[in-house]
């Protein structure tokens, strides 16, 4: 019996948490990455350069600051077009996904991650994100059920309420 009352609150508390298994930046990790771009623009290679963006791209959308989330999608967006490759065009759609799944974006966050797997149908990992984000849309609209139906419950029992006070 304890034990299933102890399932019972951990499927609870996995509802209402978030399950994915992105990880997060730091501020150190960015730092880091913006100082090796700058370096990187001094003269090196053209990919030294554009690796380096990338990495400092993928620590922006990873970060938990919503300011360096935006920031990454907007250097992503930029550097969308200049894809040589269709794995590069694969990486910068999915660091994309990810940001917009940070921000809370899951409609463009799920339309980018289809983009990618279009380019890669098995990559396990666009697979993976898109499970959560349709996990995630699923969850808010029971959240969003339960909310409508508690106030509209809310409000007939007021009228009932207001109702029986007046006879």
């Amino acid at each position: 019996m304890e034990a299933t009352i102890g399932k019972f609150f951990e499927s609870i508390g996995s509802f209402f948490s978030s399950g994915d298994q992105i990880p997060w930046s730091d501020r150190d990790v960015i730092l880091g990455c913006e100082r090796e771009v700058a370096e990187a623009s001094n003269g090196d290679s053209e990919e030294r350069e554009h690796e380096s963006i990338m990495r400092l791209s993928w620590a922006l959308v990873h970060s938990k600051q919503p300011e360096d989330v935006q920031r990454g999608i907007a250097m992503l967006q930029t550097s969308l077009g200049n894809s040589n490759s269709p794995l590069q065009q694969r990486e910068k759609l999915y660091l994309l996904a990810v940001g917009y799944y940070r921000s809370n974006e899951y409609s463009r966050c799920r339309r980018l991650l289809d983009q990618c797997l279009e380019i890669a149908p098995d990559w396990r990992q666009a697979l993976s994100l898109k499970k959560t984000v349709e996990d995630k849309i699923a969850k808010d609209g029971v959240i969003g059920i339960g909310i409508t139906a508690t106030a509209v419950g809310l409000i007939a029992g007021g009228i009932a309420a207001a109702l029986a006070r007046k006879n």
